[in-house]
């Protein structure tokens, strides 16, 4: 590379200079995770066998 594209060249930012913290850049990374990864199925329930007690009743 000549001098002179050299010396035309953009100087680098430093990272802290971009005016967001680490801490701002891993929060942002994981609630975009969280908005963009669709749930996952609920767990199956095994079925109850005739030694386990009944479930409780939820008051409506």
């Amino acid at each position: 590379m000549p001098a002179s594209e050299r010396d035309e060249a953009q100087p680098r930012v430093p990272a802290g200079a971009a005016g967001v913290s680490m801490r701002d850049l891993l929060a942002a990374c994981a609630a975009a995770k969280a908005v963009s990864t669709p749930p996952c199925d609920p767990v199956p329930r095994a079925p109850r066998t005739a030694h386990e007690p009944p479930e409780p009743r939820r008051a409506a």
